[in-house]
């Protein structure tokens, strides 16, 4: 497999053969790709391998770092895998934990085993020829025989499919890596099952010679989620392959590949996949990227993406969004998905009594931001007055007079439900409505 990259770097067309360079990698792409080529050799640490939370959010690699390991035992139990970067910043040596990785075992063989995924973490950023100096310490022509029985095992027992797929990686780097080894392909498998497998060994060209051979629309489903849920950059280029051509998915699999790249934290891919989707997708609902907004704002670290949907939206489509994205992100004191929205003309309406009730005292300007973006409330909303006299907020009940909600008719409705408007917050309110309106009348006289 290729290196996992810390900088991006395309082909520069004004020179030839050259590469310039094109920005950083979010850290949680980078996790799900060395996450994901350690899965499929089996290399999890058995307890957990978790990115450490200050890398959530979208945040992007620093530029120029490095990357390293440490392996040892902990203070109480297990046997623990720390994974750093370490770069300059001002030209002072910068140090941070990256990801951390824990198996309970204390044994020899635990530790043994986790200086091993070390290792491993080690080669996906530096390179190695997994084909030397193997976890089992093979020569190769001892290798070529072990593969080649693991090979037959797997078309005969299905139950060891993962784990002989696991092997196979870890000693010959990949499954293709493999079939050059022994010099032909032994395995009875269609050209679906090959290409699946070229995706998950990242094995760019060989998935491109071995696509246009897949036939069958359920076929071409399946190696198109299994593209799409590929992390990293060779996800992305064999997920395009599928995008460029003019196949056209049920909207269920779409709905799925989505959901996949969100899982995986892929940006880019997703907004890929959504700038494409009504080439791809036939009667596409005005719902579907906001329920999908709504999917990854459940993701702790992934919010940022829901974010980025919404503002790819058409206001059509913020306005069909379902309306707990607008009050879950605004009762959770997040701003971005608000107003991505609120520059798209939504609705507040109902987003604003529980966030005058939940964060109404403290982080007023929010609303005063929302409703200058274009968030819209309506003219006869007195619930969200009612809510600003029963939390003691008169700094959101004046903007909200200042956007067009009647004060005077929100008088007669409290009268009528029998509103406590005795208080001071109300008290407040009348007379800032009373000089707003004794203002507008000054006006009109002077024109």
């Amino acid at each position: 497999m290729n290196i996992i990259e810390l900088e991006h770097w395309v082909p520069d067309p004004e020179r030839p053969h050259m590469l310039k360079y094109a920005g950083q990698p979010t850290a949680q792409e980078v996790f799900k790709e060395l996450r994901y080529r350690l899965e499929s050799m089996g290399y999890l640490p058995d307890e957990y391998f978790i990115l450490d939370n200050e890398w959530e959010k979208g945040r992007k690699i620093p530029k120029g770092a490095d990357i390293f390991c440490t392996t040892d035992y902990g203070a109480s139990e297990g046997i623990y895998i720390d994974v750093y970067l370490k770069w300059h910043d001002d030209g002072k040596p910068v140090t941070k934990s990256f990801i951390t990785g824990k198996t309970l075992g204390e044994s020899g063989s635990d530790l043994d085993r986790m200086f091993l995924i070390a290792s491993a973490i080690t080669k996906a950023f530096r390179g190695g020829d997994f084909r030397k100096n193997s976890v089992l310490s093979l020569n190769e022509q001892e290798q070529a025989i072990v593969v080649y029985a693991l090979a037959e095992q797997r078309e005969r027992q299905e139950s060891a499919l993962s784990q002989t797929e696991q092997l196979l990686r870890r000693m010959t780097g990949s499954i293709t890596n493999y079939m050059n080894l022994v010099g032909q392909r032994p395995l009875d498998m269609s050209g679906g099952d090959r290409a699946v497998i070229a995706v998950r060994d990242g094995e760019l060209n060989e998935f491109k010679n071995l696509l246009p051979q897949i036939s069958g629309q359920e076929t071409y489903n399946e190696l198109f989620l299994e593209a799409v849920g590929r992390p990293g950059a060779v996800g992305r280029k064999m997920t395009m392959l599928f995008l460029d051509s003019s196949t056209a998915f049920p909207q269920d699999v779409y709905k799925e590949a989505c959901e996949r790249a969100v899982r995986i934290v892929d940006a880019e891919k997703v907004a890929l996949l959504q700038e494409q989707a009504h080439d791809h997708v036939k009667d596409l609902p005005l719902d579907f990227f906001g329920e999908l907004a709504r999917y990854a704002y459940q993701w702790k670290g992934v919010q940022f993406i829901s974010a980025q949907i919404m503002e790819r939206c058409s206001s059509e489509e913020v306005h069909a969004a379902p309306k707990e994205l607008l009050e879950i992100s605004l009762v959770c004191g997040d701003i971005d998905i608000p107003k991505a929205m609120a520059r798209k003309g939504v609705n507040g309406d109902h987003a604003l009594r529980p966030f005058i009730k939940c964060r109404g005292k403290g982080d007023s300007w929010i609303l005063d931001v929302l409703l200058d973006q274009g968030m819209k409330v309506s003219p006869d909303n007195y619930d969200a007055l009612a809510a600003c006299v029963e939390y003691n907020c008169p700094e959101i009940g004046k903007a909200l007079i200042d956007h067009g909600v009647d004060f005077e008719g929100f008088s007669g409705w409290a009268e009528g439900k029998e509103k406590d408007i005795s208080c001071d917050t109300y008290q407040e309110l009348a007379g800032y409505w009373q000089a707003q309106h004794q203002q507008e009348q000054g006006s009109e006289q002077t024109l």
